[in-house]
Protein backbone atom coordinates (compact mmCIF):
# COMPACT_ATOMS: atom_id res chain seq x y z
CA UNK A 1 0.00 0.00 0.00
CA UNK A 2 0.75 3.37 -0.73
CA UNK A 3 1.19 6.52 1.85
CA UNK A 4 -2.27 8.09 1.17
CA UNK A 5 -3.82 4.41 1.95
CA UNK A 6 -2.27 4.47 4.95
CA UNK A 7 -3.78 8.13 5.82
CA UNK A 8 -6.85 6.55 4.89
CA UNK A 9 -6.92 3.68 6.83
CA UNK A 10 -5.57 5.72 10.11
CA UNK A 11 -8.24 8.03 9.52
CA UNK A 12 -10.57 4.77 10.03
CA UNK A 13 -8.98 3.64 12.75
CA UNK A 14 -9.16 6.75 14.66
CA UNK A 15 -12.75 6.71 14.87
CA UNK A 16 -13.85 3.25 14.00
CA UNK A 17 -16.37 1.84 17.40
CA UNK A 18 -14.05 -1.78 16.57
CA UNK A 19 -10.98 -0.13 16.97
CA UNK A 20 -11.94 2.54 19.75
CA UNK A 21 -12.82 -0.89 21.77
CA UNK A 22 -10.02 -2.92 20.57
CA UNK A 23 -7.47 -0.24 22.11
CA UNK A 24 -9.37 0.70 25.10
CA UNK A 25 -9.10 -3.09 25.70
CA UNK A 26 -5.36 -3.41 25.43
CA UNK A 27 -4.83 -0.24 27.52
CA UNK A 28 -6.39 -1.70 30.55
CA UNK A 29 -4.56 -4.97 30.78
CA UNK A 30 -1.49 -3.27 29.85
CA UNK A 31 -2.33 -0.95 33.03
CA UNK A 32 -3.27 -4.37 34.83
CA UNK A 33 -0.61 -6.41 34.11
CA UNK A 34 2.18 -4.69 32.77
CA UNK A 35 4.81 -3.08 35.14
CA UNK A 36 7.30 -0.62 34.03
CA UNK A 37 9.88 -1.14 30.83
CA UNK A 38 9.25 -0.85 27.16
CA UNK A 39 6.45 -1.95 25.14
CA UNK A 40 6.53 -3.26 21.99
CA UNK A 41 3.45 -3.26 19.46
CA UNK A 42 4.61 -5.89 17.16
CA UNK A 43 2.31 -5.21 14.00
CA UNK A 44 1.83 -1.97 14.97
CA UNK A 45 0.04 -1.06 11.24
CA UNK A 46 -0.36 2.71 11.01
CA UNK A 47 0.57 3.76 14.58
CA UNK A 48 -2.86 4.01 15.95
CA UNK A 49 -2.41 2.18 18.99
CA UNK A 50 0.89 2.90 19.86
CA UNK A 51 0.56 6.54 20.09
CA UNK A 52 -1.47 5.38 23.13
CA UNK A 53 0.72 3.33 24.82
CA UNK A 54 3.17 6.10 26.32
CA UNK A 55 6.83 7.15 25.78
CA UNK A 56 8.36 4.39 26.46
CA UNK A 57 7.25 2.40 23.36
CA UNK A 58 7.84 1.02 20.23
CA UNK A 59 6.48 -0.45 17.41
CA UNK A 60 7.57 -3.16 14.39
CA UNK A 61 5.72 -3.60 10.94
CA UNK A 62 6.68 -5.91 8.15
CA UNK A 63 6.11 -3.50 5.53
CA UNK A 64 8.46 -0.61 4.99
CA UNK A 65 6.08 1.91 4.21
CA UNK A 66 3.94 0.97 7.20
CA UNK A 67 6.63 1.23 9.41
CA UNK A 68 7.49 5.24 8.22
CA UNK A 69 3.95 5.91 8.47
CA UNK A 70 3.71 5.27 11.79
CA UNK A 71 6.39 6.47 13.01
CA UNK A 72 5.43 10.12 11.47
CA UNK A 73 1.92 9.57 13.25
CA UNK A 74 2.66 7.85 16.57
CA UNK A 75 6.27 10.08 17.19
CA UNK A 76 7.37 6.47 18.10
CA UNK A 77 10.51 4.26 17.12
CA UNK A 78 9.52 1.73 14.43
CA UNK A 79 11.50 -1.27 13.36
CA UNK A 80 10.65 -3.02 9.77
CA UNK A 81 10.91 -6.55 10.78
CA UNK A 82 8.94 -9.96 10.91
CA UNK A 83 7.58 -11.30 14.01
CA UNK A 84 9.06 -14.27 12.85
CA UNK A 85 12.15 -13.34 13.35
CA UNK A 86 12.20 -10.00 15.40
CA UNK A 87 14.95 -7.61 15.37
CA UNK A 88 15.43 -6.92 18.94
CA UNK A 89 17.65 -8.46 21.55
CA UNK A 90 17.06 -11.09 24.33
CA UNK A 91 15.01 -9.56 27.23
CA UNK A 92 14.63 -6.18 25.89
CA UNK A 93 10.58 -5.54 26.55
CA UNK A 94 8.71 -5.68 29.85
CA UNK A 95 5.46 -5.87 27.76
CA UNK A 96 4.69 -7.17 24.09
CA UNK A 97 1.25 -6.58 22.88
CA UNK A 98 -0.02 -7.93 18.94
CA UNK A 99 -3.15 -7.59 17.48
CA UNK A 100 -4.59 -9.87 15.05
CA UNK A 101 -0.82 -10.66 14.27
CA UNK A 102 -0.85 -14.44 14.71
CA UNK A 103 -4.05 -14.91 12.78
CA UNK A 104 -1.89 -13.93 8.99
CA UNK A 105 -1.21 -16.88 7.18
CA UNK A 106 2.83 -15.37 6.53
CA UNK A 107 3.29 -15.83 10.50
CA UNK A 108 4.26 -19.15 12.04
CA UNK A 109 2.66 -19.16 15.13
CA UNK A 110 5.27 -21.19 17.42
CA UNK A 111 7.99 -19.63 16.08
CA UNK A 112 6.18 -15.58 16.84
CA UNK A 113 5.33 -17.02 20.22
CA UNK A 114 8.86 -17.99 20.84
CA UNK A 115 10.52 -14.85 19.68
CA UNK A 116 8.32 -12.57 21.66
CA UNK A 117 8.74 -15.20 24.71
CA UNK A 118 13.29 -14.48 23.67
CA UNK A 119 12.65 -10.29 23.44
CA UNK A 120 10.88 -10.52 27.21
CA UNK A 121 11.98 -9.58 30.32
CA UNK A 122 11.68 -12.60 33.21
CA UNK A 123 8.07 -11.84 34.23
CA UNK A 124 7.17 -9.96 31.09
CA UNK A 125 3.64 -9.85 29.83
CA UNK A 126 2.55 -10.76 26.46
CA UNK A 127 -1.12 -9.22 25.50
CA UNK A 128 -3.04 -11.25 22.40
CA UNK A 129 -5.81 -10.07 20.20
CA UNK A 130 -7.08 -12.59 17.61
CA UNK A 131 -10.01 -13.18 15.45
CA UNK A 132 -12.52 -16.15 17.00
CA UNK A 133 -13.88 -19.24 15.94
CA UNK A 134 -12.85 -20.88 13.03
CA UNK A 135 -16.45 -21.14 11.42
CA UNK A 136 -16.59 -17.29 11.35
CA UNK A 137 -13.81 -16.99 8.56
CA UNK A 138 -15.67 -14.83 5.86
CA UNK A 139 -14.61 -13.02 2.85
CA UNK A 140 -13.24 -10.57 4.47
CA UNK A 141 -10.62 -12.93 6.38
CA UNK A 142 -9.13 -14.45 3.18
CA UNK A 143 -9.20 -11.46 1.44
CA UNK A 144 -6.74 -9.48 4.20
CA UNK A 145 -4.81 -13.35 4.31
CA UNK A 146 -6.07 -13.88 7.94
CA UNK A 147 -7.02 -17.85 7.58
CA UNK A 148 -6.70 -18.65 11.50
CA UNK A 149 -9.47 -17.81 14.23
CA UNK A 150 -9.35 -18.98 17.60
CA UNK A 151 -10.93 -20.21 20.70
CA UNK A 152 -9.41 -19.14 24.04
CA UNK A 153 -8.62 -22.46 25.13
CA UNK A 154 -6.55 -22.65 21.85
CA UNK A 155 -4.92 -19.58 22.76
CA UNK A 156 -4.02 -20.84 26.01
CA UNK A 157 -2.45 -24.00 24.67
CA UNK A 158 -0.46 -22.24 22.16
CA UNK A 159 0.56 -19.78 25.19
CA UNK A 160 1.65 -22.79 27.24
CA UNK A 161 3.58 -24.49 24.72
CA UNK A 162 5.63 -21.10 24.11
CA UNK A 163 7.00 -21.42 27.82
CA UNK A 164 3.83 -18.79 29.35
CA UNK A 165 1.53 -18.81 31.92
CA UNK A 166 -2.07 -17.44 30.93
CA UNK A 167 -3.53 -15.28 33.47
CA UNK A 168 -6.34 -13.62 31.61
CA UNK A 169 -8.42 -15.43 28.73
CA UNK A 170 -11.58 -13.64 27.55
CA UNK A 171 -13.60 -12.72 24.41
CA UNK A 172 -15.05 -9.60 23.70
CA UNK A 173 -17.32 -8.26 20.94
CA UNK A 174 -20.01 -10.49 22.93
CA UNK A 175 -23.35 -7.66 22.41
CA UNK A 176 -22.63 -6.86 18.91
CA UNK A 177 -21.97 -11.10 18.68
CA UNK A 178 -25.46 -12.22 17.04
CA UNK A 179 -25.08 -8.79 14.02
CA UNK A 180 -21.60 -10.40 13.46
CA UNK A 181 -22.52 -13.99 13.46
CA UNK A 182 -25.93 -12.80 10.30
CA UNK A 183 -23.44 -10.73 9.01
CA UNK A 184 -20.91 -13.12 8.43
CA UNK A 185 -23.31 -16.70 7.73
CA UNK A 186 -26.30 -15.07 6.38
CA UNK A 187 -25.22 -11.83 4.38
CA UNK A 188 -22.06 -12.81 2.91
CA UNK A 189 -20.05 -10.45 0.46
CA UNK A 190 -16.53 -8.72 0.00
CA UNK A 191 -17.33 -5.44 0.68
CA UNK A 192 -15.00 -5.43 4.15
CA UNK A 193 -15.86 -5.19 7.46
CA UNK A 194 -13.11 -2.26 8.35
CA UNK A 195 -15.39 0.81 7.13
CA UNK A 196 -17.12 3.24 9.31
CA UNK A 197 -21.03 3.34 9.43
CA UNK A 198 -23.63 5.91 9.55
CA UNK A 199 -22.86 8.35 12.63
CA UNK A 200 -25.53 6.68 14.75
CA UNK A 201 -24.66 2.87 14.06
CA UNK A 202 -21.12 4.21 15.33
CA UNK A 203 -22.40 5.88 18.09
CA UNK A 204 -24.37 2.63 19.28
CA UNK A 205 -22.15 0.60 18.59
CA UNK A 206 -19.72 2.21 20.67
CA UNK A 207 -21.66 1.89 23.50
CA UNK A 208 -21.47 -1.48 23.26
CA UNK A 209 -17.89 -1.95 22.81
CA UNK A 210 -17.60 0.67 26.23
CA UNK A 211 -19.33 -1.66 28.23
CA UNK A 212 -17.38 -4.27 27.64
CA UNK A 213 -14.08 -2.99 27.82
CA UNK A 214 -15.39 -1.78 31.54
CA UNK A 215 -16.42 -4.98 32.38
CA UNK A 216 -12.46 -6.57 31.49
CA UNK A 217 -10.83 -3.63 32.90
CA UNK A 218 -12.23 -5.00 36.17
CA UNK A 219 -11.05 -8.62 34.87
CA UNK A 220 -13.94 -10.03 34.60
CA UNK A 221 -14.02 -11.86 31.55
CA UNK A 222 -16.61 -12.15 29.11
CA UNK A 223 -17.80 -15.75 27.44
CA UNK A 224 -18.03 -15.51 24.31
CA UNK A 225 -17.81 -12.72 21.31
CA UNK A 226 -15.97 -11.95 17.83
CA UNK A 227 -12.37 -11.69 19.27
CA UNK A 228 -10.47 -13.13 21.89
CA UNK A 229 -7.93 -11.78 23.74
CA UNK A 230 -5.07 -13.14 26.42
CA UNK A 231 -2.65 -11.96 28.17
CA UNK A 232 0.49 -14.23 29.64
CA UNK A 233 3.47 -13.87 31.66
CA UNK A 234 6.74 -15.53 30.45
CA UNK A 235 7.77 -17.58 33.79
CA UNK A 236 11.16 -17.52 34.89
Amino acid sequence: MELDEYEKMHAVEERMWWYRGLHANLLSQLARYAGSGTVLDAGCGTGGFLKQVGNDATGLDYAEVAARYARLKSGRPVAVGSINDLPFREGVFAAVVSADVLAQGSVDESRALAEIHRCLAPTGIVILNLPAYGWLVSDHDRRVHQPRRYTAGRLRQLLGEAGFRAIFTTYWNTILFPLMVIRRLLLPGDNGDVRLMPAPVEATFRAAVDIESWILARGVPLPFGGSVLAVGVKDG
